[in-house]
């Protein structure tokens, strides 16, 4: 029962939470305010070793800025 509970927690800190991370800076990364981003920098901070994991499988690529002139 204890060796459930620690796969699922494991599994909760390394790919679920995670995950929710990288859609949430995904949607919200150009449009937040100062103390925001630093929430958003705690977060990868708290979660490194999950964003570890899954860094080789997900890659956002920056927007392309529209250049107005």
């Amino acid at each position: 029962m204890i060796l459930i509970i620690y796969a699922v927690l494991a599994g909760t800190y390394l790919l679920v939470m995670p995950a929710i991370v990288y859609a949430y800076l995904n949607m919200r990364w150009y449009v937040v305010s100062s103390f925001e981003r630093g929430f958003m920098y705690f977060l990868m901070f708290f979660f490194f070793p999950g964003m570890l994991v899954l860094s080789p499988f997900l890659n956002f690529r920056p927007r392309r800025r529209q250049i107005e002139g």
